[in-house]
């Protein structure tokens, strides 16, 4: 798709909603302090969130900076399990809780302090250390359910200098074998099984597929028994180890490595364009400056808090708003292995309600299931307690907004939209709570520190009110350093298309306040007679009609307009699917936002393919109207989802 002409920017939104004076009254950020001090100072404003950690030896400069690679903080001495566990039990933190942790079965439960999460990480250190023989720079794979020993394991291997590879246990072996073998990792860190809608999760299984064969560089693989039940699982003696038996070994202090800033913390690895997996390479002072950062500042974190990202680890939110971010910040993070309806739908609510959690982070896609499942779900349960909700992984659009605010946030927490990437680490368009008023479906604004902006295609600044391309215009702690083993693609991806901004693929508009709305991808703009018009405002103009929960958007080929518009909805329960129905959507959709954006065809879906974290797979979509082969499905929630929706679009389509 050329990215050569401007997106339209079609839809307007005229709801504001500044924040509550009560809110203001306690906010972490109550006024454009943060705002001018970056401005005034960038790298000065920078050096002031990192001193915020703790540093075995100060940085000789804060940033060298030669286009596409960055270093931050240079010369710095520090270390992320230090930041996030050691120091924080040596006053009134030690015994407040780190995780409170709930299994699928709702009678599953356990809390870590502070001190309890110090004394396990020590010691899983000293496993990977000393009985494993993991040195700094090594790399280790981890594949685990959403459990504590996750956060411990990750901790443990940053804590002796070593990176982690953390893959969502939703992929497949070959996808597991994949990042291995580029990552080179010696230790695989997995687990028995893990649950999810109340099915087993084969995970010792897959990693034992990924692993057959002569070509592995994995020595060790160190097993975590999560299954209530013993579970039948091969052990390979020569090269099999359980948790729970090396950490009865282990001793109980191994120190903090002193890293360098610019030391490697983990690999990330997320899909590339020619089929081979990008490990984005994040290091360790300026991600933890990043993430520590926009932790205290966007979600206005206090002591009190009980904080809830929905994420998994095996994606970048949860490394960053999981772990680093809010344990660095001396948090109480609740942590969940299992799916919002099991063993109903108002699992999330309850959770809430249970835990008193106060400040919640969770998908677009997620509160639009939310509302197809409609209000009498949270209504069951007492959310009280939360003051603060935040959004990630996608453009929200406006009803989903409004509907979280409503139901959820009963019309007294601030939204905090946010943008941000896995390679950029850390949070970087999102309102800060106390000072921003809020758009319905708007990120608002860069946050303070960051240089985003809206250009065209030769990198000029488009006006307010026109659409453009997402850049960013200068270097940033948190940012990727790199692919890993890759530097030319990294330069290819990022930066060859302007030279000197950071190309983030998104397409994006501004608004007359300088607000940013978010197009989504430039690759999944469609053309309609020369206007290039993004899925997502699409999908928002059908999430706009009342019966509709869900949408997705794509383009097919069309004679006469060149792509043709072409929407998967679903509709919330007892809506009945008539073609009464599907006028109205496109009727409506032509108010919205003008008879350009008309879509061609409506297909009505009891659901949409959907990965375990919640993200509508539009390149499946994009592949069953264009009749190709199914590409990949074994990230789906539901493959089965698929292939119902293959058959009864062939089957509408030959009617």
């Amino acid at each position: 798709m050329s990215t050569d002409e401007k997106m339209a920017a079609l839809l307007t939104e005229g709801r504001v909603f500044p924040p509550p004076d009560s809110f203001v009254e306690n906010a972490n950020a109550r006024d454009k302090t943060l705002y001018e001090n970056a401005e005034k100072d960038y790298e000065g404003f920078w050096a002031d969130q990192a001193k915020e950690l703790h540093w075995f030896r100060p940085w000789d400069k804060v940033l060298e900076w030669e286009v596409p690679f960055s270093k931050w903080f240079v010369g710095g001495k520090t270390n992320i399990c230090y930041n996030c566990v050691d120091r924080h039990i040596k006053g009134a933190l030690r015994n407040k809780a780190a995780i409170i942790w709930e299994g699928e079965a709702p009678e599953q439960q356990r809390v870590l302090t502070y001190w309890d999460l110090y004394r396990e990480v020590n010691k899983f250190a000293d496993v990977l250390k000393n009985q494993f023989k993991i040195d700094k720079g090594d790399r280790v794979t981890i594949y685990m359910p959403m459990i504590p020993e996750l956060v411990i394991a990750m901790l443990a291997v940053v804590r002796i200098g070593a990176a982690h590879s953390i893959i969502f246990g939703g992929f497949s072996p070959e996808s597991i074998k994949d990042r291995i073998l580029d990552s080179q990792s010696k230790v695989v860190i997995t687990a028995d099984g893990g649950y999810r809608n109340g099915q087993v999760l084969q995970l010792k299984r897959n990693v034992d597929e990924a692993l057959a064969g002569n070509d592995t560089p994995v020595t060790d693989v160190i097993v975590v028994r999560n299954m209530q039940y013993h579970m039948d699982i091969e052990i390979n003696e020569d090269r099999d180890s359980w948790y729970h038996r090396v950490m009865r070994k282990a001793n109980h202090f191994v120190p903090a490595a002193e890293l360098d800033s610019e030391d490697l913390a983990f690999l990330l690895y997320t899909s590339g364009t020619t089929g081979k997996p990008k490990g984005i390479m994040h290091t360790t002072g300026g991600y933890l400056t990043g993430v520590h950062y926009s932790t205290k500042y966007v979600f206005d974190l206090k002591p009190e808090d009980v904080f809830w990202c929905t994420a998994d680890i095996g994606w970048i939110t949860g490394h960053s708003y999981i772990t680093y971010g809010p344990l660095s910040n001396g948090a109480t993070v609740v942590m969940y292995e299992g799916a919002p309806s099991y063993p109903d739908k108002d699992r999330f609510w309850h959770i809430i309600e249970k835990y008193g959690v106060t400040v919640f982070y969770t998908a677009p896609t997620a509160i639009r299931t939310f509302m197809r499942w409609g209000e009498k779900f949270p209504q069951r349960r007492n959310l009280s307690t939360l003051r603060l909700l935040g959004t990630v992984g996608e453009p929200i659009n406006p009803e989903a907004w409004m509907w979280y605010y409503k139901n959820i946030g009963h019309e007294r927490c601030p939204v905090v939209d946010t943008w941000w990437q896995t390679e950029t680490g850390a949070i970087m368009v999102a309102p800060l709570p106390g000072v921003i008023p809020t758009k319905p479906g708007s990120a608002t604004l860069p946050l303070p520190g960051y240089d985003v902006a809206v250009v065209d295609k030769d990198g000029h600044p488009v006006k307010r009110g026109e659409g453009g391309l997402l850049v960013v215009r200068k270097p940033w702690p948190s940012m990727l350093r790199g692919i890993y083993g890759d530097p030319d693609r990294y330069y290819e991806t990022y930066w060859k298309k302007f030279g000197n901004l950071y190309f983030t693929g998104d397409g994006a508009k501004i608004d007359r306040d300088g607000y940013l709305w978010l197009l989504g991808r430039v690759d999944d703009v469609i053309n309609v007679s020369g206007h290039r018009i993004g899925t997502m405002e699409v999908e928002s103009a059908c999430v706009d009609f009342p019966s509709v929960s869900e949408a997705a958007v794509i383009g097919i080929p069309h004679e006469i307009k060149g792509q043709a518009i072409v929407a998967f909805v679903t509709i919330k329960d007892g809506v009945a699917h008539t073609l009464d129905l599907i006028e109205e959507i496109e009727s409506h959709v032509v108010e919205k936002i003008g008879a350009i954006a008309r879509p061609e065809k409506i297909f009505i879906t009891a659901e949409l393919p959907k990965t375990r974290s919640g993200k509508i797979m539009r390149r499946l979509l994009r592949d069953i109207a264009n009749g190709k082969v199914l590409g990949d499905t074994t990230t789906l929630a539901d493959p089965k989802v698929v292939e119902e929706l293959k058959q009864k679009y062939e089957s509408e389509e030959s009617s």
